[in-house]
């Protein structure tokens, strides 16, 4: 399921030309999908689009993703490697399925904590949990670019599909990595670029047509499912995600390409 790439070099990257594949760019804008809004407007307009599927988040999920992001998030729990009486910062963490199994590994001497930013989330992650049995989870309300944690807390950081709808990503890797242990480790889910043409064909034919067919059909909401598609597309490359998170001082960054790369995982570790 994973390809390993670990050496892939910098560069190529789709959002580069745009600017978008670092922090909000020159006049005080930034992208939203294909859209360049303000910088202060797009955090506002994100949270607009969460509250709107919170309710449909997981059920959409396994629509869209045909069930294979169980896959994807299983192989992130493996590859963290949480052990007993580890701490756990699950960030943009939604309804909770990773929590869950962190919390498990973590065991009665570890905790994990639940971060998101929208209030809607957090609120269907509650009752996920709860639904689970899981009551000894916090949650807090975060933003990843100022995360409300002394430096040096956890020992590992989980963020799945929420580094996309960051403002500045840059600020947000380091707000991270600062918040990291020495030793501790940050991995990275996120939809990527694919790695052969006849993919990335198939995928776009399928991102800008059927989702936000399936977006309003589901979830009465086109236009969310709509921009989570063109946010995929203006996400940083695997190579350039990877040179952004040893800028913020994350060092042995590797890249694991899933599913042919239109997902990737990035593992990244605080050494000092």
């Amino acid at each position: 399921m994973a390809q390993h790439d670990s050496d892939n070099p910098r560069g190529n990257s789709r959002a580069n030309a745009s600017g978008a594949g670092r922090g909000p760019g020159s006049g005080g804008t930034t992208h939203f999908g294909f859209e360049q809004v303000p910088v202060g407007e797009k955090q506002k307009r994100v949270r607009e689009v969460f509250s709107s599927v919170a309710q449909k988040y997981d059920v959409m999920n396994d629509l869209m993703s045909f069930g294979i992001h169980r896959l994807w998030k299983r192989f992130v729990i493996d590859l963290a490697g949480v052990r007993a009486g580890e701490k756990v910062l699950d960030l943009a963490g939604g309804t909770g399925d990773l929590a869950r199994e962190f919390r498990k590994l973590a065991g009665p001497r570890g905790l994990v904590t639940l971060a998101d930013i929208n209030a809607e989330m957090l609120g269907q992650g509650r009752i996920s949990l709860a639904d689970k049995g899981v009551v000894d989870v916090p949650f807090v309300q975060a933003n990843a670019e100022c995360l409300p944690f002394e430096d040096g807390t956890f020992d590992c950081i989980t963020i799945a599909f929420g580094l996309r709808n960051v403002t500045d990503k840059d600020k947000a890797l380091a707000s991270m990595r600062r918040v990291l242990k020495p030793g501790g480790r940050l991995l990275v889910l996120e939809f990527s670029k694919p790695q052969t043409a006849l993919l990335n064909k198939v995928y776009d034919q399928y991102s800008f047509k059927l989702l936000p067919l399936m977006g309003k059909l589901v979830a009465n909401d086109a236009d969310s499912y709509r921009y989570l598609a063109e946010s995929i597309r203006m996400h940083p490359d695997q190579a350039t995600l990877k040179g952004m998170m040893e800028d913020a001082g994350l060092a042995r960054v590797q890249v694991y390409n899933l599913t042919g790369g239109i997902v990737a995982v990035h593992r990244g570790y605080r050494l000092d």
